[in-house]
């Protein structure tokens, strides 16, 4: 455990400190200085966890409200830079304690970024020591690795000391440029630490973080910083965003040395998700910045990922897109792949064993990557053929994921959109008898059969009963959003035009069904959008008052016709009231200009008109 204020005291005699005084505490930190080693001189052993060295409380409290100033912020920038300099100077001679204390790792992130790059180079000298065995331990630390991944993020800042100011001093010049080689250094000296200790960094779960960070910063992009938070469903789907930077041309060289010590770890990638993490992040970022050095990479992946034993007449890539780890490997070599290597890939390894893969709860997702990645090349038609015929297994199973990038890839490559629309209406039992058909939309976004969904029998003929929309799901919704995309979409407007106005309100204020409304909405023609906004008349005030079906709205309203625009604010326009008084609704009534609308017509009607011919200006020339 880390030492706070407050803790008990420990066994051995040690005394409960008192909260330090609100100066900061430097009295006590100058005095703790000149009286240093007393307690070790006595014969007293450090407080700590297995004799491990911590920090006192009196420099934990110091520097918890040293984080509570930062947080104040400073007016002047001199004022700020003095502030951090007094910090730093605290933190020498012990900032490894301060690094791997809770409290002290929080400030040391936040300072480090307000440093200058010298001073950044100083702290990662002291955490390394002068042969820089020291980062080891440091990164391998829960809190200590980040303090360091923050440090090595700072090379971002690199150009801007490093290129030269006609308006500098010459001497003021050399001294920037001198800061920023020693952080330059230090970056150095920490990955020959990682590629002399490369098994156990990749391994470690704190250390190999450190290396990720480490790759990127060599290839010149860094991703947003990690923090313990768990991260929201949206962002945990989310690719991290990376920002480009220059690098030190050393840096050029570094990154083809640590990735040639990487691989020949190659073998912990199919073992540890921690190292199979490291691997993903190397191809990415080679990729990214180094496109030829990324082709390389993947292709000796490959050929250790199929030289490894495994039974006659079977691929052994099989075994490894059932584990956990290798899977998430051969899922980032899929998206990286060039066509060549991805047709390799499907031939020789998936090729046969596509909905037997699809049926396993892990290699499923790598069969959704090559299925998403096939539809740029003529290699999507054969997968289809081959993925098609288990869809209804397949959503038995629940890999729904499967199912949904297939009709992504359809829409994206406008190859067998029939097809896998014939292929949904028989697999949710609504392609005969053709009455079924206008069925099809409540059933995609719930789902769910035609028997299970009505509470029928397949004997029972076509008879249907009516049933309130209620459940819609998320992988329903992207479905639907993915067939919405089809170039024939009579099936999904013709069941639409079933519901009741009831149900597409309930669409509209569905976190899931809003998306679907939205999509069938948009990119409908003049024609269809008419039909649907005619079935949503009457419903207009209450979508406009909900949070979700406001958006709706202003999505229907950005791609309508002015005459339709006119039918809906002819709607809106006598509930002035409650629209301006309602937290959503008073945005739509200002987006819409409906004051204009009520009060000078014809102006509301000229602004409409304008925005309209650009409308078609633009979309004229984007086709």
């Amino acid at each position: 455990m880390l030492a706070k204020d407050g803790d008990k005291p420990q066994k051995g005699g040690l005394r409960k400190r008192r909260r330090p005084a609100e100066d900061g505490g430097r009295a006590e930190l100058e005095k703790k200085r000149k009286n240093g080693g007393e307690e070790e001189k006595r014969g007293q052993k450090p407080q700590g966890d297995g004799g491990r060295k911590r920090l006192d409380a009196l420099s934990v409290g110091y520097f918890r409200r040293v984080g509570e100033r930062l947080s104040e912020g400073f007016e002047e920038d001199e004022e700020r830079e003095m502030f951090v300099g007094n910090v730093l100077a605290e933190v020498k001679g012990k900032a490894s304690l301060v690094a791997t204390d809770r409290t002290g790792s929080i400030t040391l992130q936040r300072l480090l970024p307000l440093s200058s790059p010298d001073r950044v180079g100083e702290v990662l000298a002291e955490l390394g020591g002068e042969s820089g065995a020291g980062f080891k331990e440091v990164s391998c630390d829960r809190c200590g690795g980040h303090v360091v991944e923050s440090a090595l993020r700072q090379m971002s800042r690199w150009e801007e000391f490093s290129q030269k100011d006609p308006t500098k001093e010459e001497e003021e010049e050399e001294g920037e440029q001198e800061s920023a080689g020693m952080l330059e250094s230090q970056v150095l000296s920490l990955c020959q630490v990682v590629k002399d200790n490369g098994a156990e960094f990749i391994r470690h779960v704190h250390g190999s973080h450190v290396v990720r960070t480490l790759l990127h910063v060599l290839a010149g992009c860094v991703a947003p910083p990690r923090t313990e938070a768990q991260p929201g469903p949206k962002e945990h789907r989310a690719a991290p965003q990376l920002t480009d930077f220059e690098i030190p041309t050393s840096f050029w060289y570094e990154l083809k040395s640590l990735t040639e010590s990487l691989m020949e770890n190659i073998n912990l990638s199919v073992t540890d998700g921690a190292a199979s993490a490291v691997f993903q992040t190397m191809l990415t970022v080679c990729h990214r910045k180094r496109p030829k050095l990324c082709k390389q990479l993947l292709k000796r992946t490959m050929e250790y990922l199929t030289s490894r034993s495994s039974a006659p007449g079977v691929s052994p890539l099989l075994v490894f897109l059932k584990d956990q780890a290798s899977s998430r490997l051969i899922e980032t070599i899929i998206q990286l792949s060039h066509k060549s290597l991805l047709r390799d890939l499907y031939k020789s390894h998936f090729k046969g064993s596509l909905v037997d893969l699809a049926l396993h709860p892990i290699a499923n997702f790598p069969v959704q990557r090559l299925t998403a990645a096939s539809a740029k090349h003529k290699l999507f038609p054969k997968l289809f053929d081959e993925l098609v015929q288990g869809v209804e297994a397949v959503l038995a199973a629940g890999h729904m994921g499967v199912i949904v990038q297939l009709a992504e890839s359809c829409a994206e490559s406008g190859e067998k959109q029939d097809d896998m629309m014939r292929c949904l209406l028989n697999s949710f039992h609504c392609a005969e008898p053709g009455s079924r058909h206008a069925c099809c939309l409540p059933l995609f976004m719930s789902l769910l059969t035609y028997e299970v969904y009505y509470q029928t029998d397949a004997t029972e003929g076509s008879t249907q009963k009516e049933v309130p929309l209620t459940s819609i799901c998320y992988h329903g919704s992207r479905l639907v959003q993915a067939l919405a995309k089809f170039k024939e979409r009579s099936h999904l407007l013709s069941s639409l035009s079933t519901l009741s106005p009831a149900d597409l309100l309930t669409m509209a204020s569905d976190p899931s069904g809003s998306h679907v409304l939205q999509a069938l909405i948009t990119t409908s023609s003049d024609k269809g959008r008419g039909k649907i906004l005619k079935r949503l008349q009457g419903q207009y005030v209450q979508m406009a008052c909900s949070r979700l079906g406001s958006r709706v709205l202003e999505a229907a309203w950005n791609s309508a016709s002015v005459s339709q625009r006119q039918s809906i604010a002819q709607e809106l326009a006598p509930s002035e009231s409650k629209l301006r008084s309602d937290q959503f609704a008073r945005h739509v009534w200002a987006k819409f200009g409906l004051s204009h609308f009520v009060h000078r017509r014809a102006h509301w009607q000229e602004i409409q008109t304008g925005e309209s011919k650009k409308r078609k200006l633009f979309s004229d020339l984007l086709e």
